[in-house]
């Protein structure tokens, strides 16, 4: 499971021009859910999004979490997070996880920050989506369950 996770000022999602999900401060998170990922995984990623300490203390230090400056949360599913480029210019999809599998992976990932987060908002899975970022920084993270980087 990979994700990329981006401190934002504010952000929204739209589908059909139609705002579906939106937050303030705080961070989106755009998700890839692998072939073989399980609870496990979901676990790892979501302790990793509520810990990640980016935001800025009263030193303006990046030492805070999400939790702790009472930030919400934006994530969107993004299977081309595992698009592979190795051989060549198009990429491959093959280690993306099943659409099923995957949509109920990130449903679970979605239920365990709301019980942590005080606002959670999602995107459309499968959906072709317009999302808006107001970057804050810019600080973009990456994180993977497998640790492959």
């Amino acid at each position: 499971m990979r994700a990329v996770v981006q401190r934002v000022k504010e952000a929204f999602v739209s589908v059909e021009g139609n705002v579906i999900g939106q937050i303030e401060k705080g961070l989106v998170v755009f998700l890839g859910v692998a072939e073989g990922d399980t609870m496990d995984d979901v676990e790892y990623i979501a302790k990793k999004i509520i810990g990640l300490r980016v935001f800025e203390d009263e030193e303006g230090k990046m030492n805070k979490s999400l939790q702790e400056v009472e930030g919400e949360l934006l994530i969107i599913s993004q299977f081309t997070l595992l698009g592979d480029v190795r051989k060549g210019f198009r990429p491959s999809f093959v280690q993306a996880a099943k659409p099923d599998e995957a949509k109920k992976l990130y449903e679970a990932l979605i239920q365990i920050c709301k019980g942590k987060v005080k606002k959670v908002e999602k995107g459309q899975f499968q959906a072709h989506m317009l999302i808006n970022v107001l970057n804050d920084g810019p600080v973009t993270i990456l994180i993977d369950s497998k640790k492959q980087f």
